[in-house]
């Protein structure tokens, strides 16, 4: 008899750094999962993106076990990032907090692809270009 699928369950952890506390604990408790042996897993996996946000969908079986999928990390994080600045503009319009070259943009294109659902990596880099603007990075080129 096959695995029955009970629900896809959809995290942001820090790669390397889950712990049981929220939003991990939160998200499996309710379904019966080891949490344990999800943070254990979810660590040896990603010691190479130590700190790097990572977006992870969690699915659930009807026998409590699970597997999951680690994504790219969200365009945002890469950007800041390229920008080397802490955070996004209070106000993007009128302030700018770093600059973004084309190359790097392309870059980070290749990265998201897989997640994203663009046509080619040229229309990719033209949205993780917008997303940019919106945090107040400045593009160049």
């Amino acid at each position: 008899m096959a695995k029955q699928v009970v629900t896809q369950i959809k995290v942001q952890v820090s790669g390397g750094q889950a712990t049981p506390a929220p939003p991990v604990g939160t998200a499996l408790g309710p379904h019966g999962v080891n949490i344990g042996q999800f943070v254990s897993a979810f660590n040896d996996q990603t010691r190479d993106k130590m700190g790097v946000t990572l977006p992870v969908v969690i699915t659930v079986y009807n026998d409590r076990s699970f597997d999951f999928i680690i994504k790219s990390p969200p365009a945002a994080v890469l950007l800041k990032q390229a920008a080397k600045v802490a955070k996004g503009a209070g106000n993007p319009r009128t302030d700018k907090v770093g600059t973004v070259t084309q190359a790097q943009l392309v870059e980070i294109a290749q990265m998201k692809y897989e997640d994203m659902n663009a046509s080619s990596v040229e229309q990719a880099a033209k949205t993780i270009a917008g997303t940019a603007r919106s945090m107040g990075i400045a593009v160049e080129g």
